[in-house]
């Protein structure tokens, strides 16, 4: 084993920091060290801290693709950051250490500072779409993995791998763990379960299509998690068959495995993680993400396995008696298999030189 110092990066939202902390679990049987860099007062500090990771927190700008004077302060900001993170980089040696991103803008000083010590780097792109952080990564990167075939492109060819996401492994695990929500034991539950999600932020136009269809859902069981800003709103309508959430966490898994129903935003975690179960499920895709990824997140998830992908635009046009028909009517390849990412992309981190 080559690699006795894996230095973690990525963050800015769970969707780069949890395949992170998914391979760093995995890691942690291994003989190696672990280590974080990322923003301060970061989401990906707290999850680092939070799974006991000795954590480095440097300064970082964020990268935009149109003209703004916030641009120029940032710039100060990443040079700053690279500063940082170069005398961090600096207690590892060079052949005996691996430099991971996950992604996201925070990753950028410490991959430029990094490259400038001549250490190896391994990017990993979650998403069907490239950030401009991982676009920027990868000039300086020895390789990339990919989650989707779709990615392969944007990468060159001679640095490119399609590793696939890293699910955790709970995902594959045919075991249902006990949930409980608001007293109520889930795994009893009698009726069908529709589980509907706008993310751990939640989403106004999901909450808003589920308000004007709470007609059409007394037949189901719903778990509805609509956001900590919607939360007093929504718990209004809470019964013995509806219940909303702020946030779920690791009950997630478990509550994606009782459902019958799934219907949510196409992060790329999220689909992939539909995907390994084979779950059928309806995709609202976030408009306005960047180069419409969750578009094409969802659309591979309707390639492999017929999931429904409807536009946001779109969504007035339904009731949730239309999406439901829809899941009903749609069919699941037996011969699907979704190859997990974990495993492959831990024997490429322990690999040898």
């Amino acid at each position: 084993m080559s690699n006795k110092n894996i230095i973690f990066t990525g963050g800015g939202s769970g969707g780069h920091v949890i395949p992170a902390i998914t391979l760093i679990n995995k890691l942690k049987s291994k003989n190696i060290s672990i280590f974080y860099i990322g923003g301060r007062d970061s989401i990906e500090e707290r999850i680092a801290k939070e799974n006991n990771l000795e954590f480095k927190a440097v300064s970082n700008g964020k990268l935009r693709r149109y003209i703004s004077v916030e641009n120029i302060k940032d710039i100060f900001k990443v040079v700053f950051g690279v500063i940082e993170s170069f005398f961090y980089l600096l207690k590892f040696s060079r052949k005996d250490s691996l430099v991971f991103s996950t992604g996201g803008f925070v990753s950028v000083p410490i991959i430029l500072a990094a490259a400038l010590q001549g250490k190896k780097i391994y990017i990993h792109e979650q998403t069907t779409r490239v950030g401009l952080a991982n676009k920027i990564a990868s000039k300086f990167a020895h390789k990339v993995f990919v989650s989707f075939k779709d990615s392969l492109s944007f990468f060159p060819a001679s640095k490119v791998k399609y590793s696939g996401y890293p699910v955790r492994d709970e995902i594959f695990d045919s075991k249902i763990g006990p949930v409980n929500l608001n007293g109520i034991n889930i795994n009893e539950v009698k009726k069908e379960i529709l589980f509907i999600t706008g993310g751990g932020n939640g989403s106004f136009l999901l909450n808003e299509f589920v308000k004007s269809n709470q007609n059409s859902l007394k037949d189901y069981f719903v778990i509805h998690q609509v956001g900590k800003k919607f939360l007093s709103e929504y718990e209004k309508l809470n019964s013995d068959q509806y219940i909303a959430v702020d946030f779920l966490g690791s009950e997630m898994v478990d509550i994606l495995k009782l459902a019958k129903y799934v219907i949510s935003r196409s992060g790329a975690g999220t689909v992939s993680e539909l995907l390994a179960l084979k779950k059928k499920s309806v995709f609202i895709p976030l408009k306005i993400a960047q180069k419409n990824e969750q578009y094409h997140n969802a659309m591979a998830a309707n390639k492999e396995i017929g999931s429904i992908v409807v536009k946001e635009d779109d969504l007035s046009s339904f009731t949730m008696t239309d999406l439901i028909s829809k899941l009903n009517e749609s069919t699941v390849d037996s011969e699907f298999k979704y190859e997990n990412g974990t495993d492959y992309l831990i024997k490429e981190i322990v690999g040898t030189n």
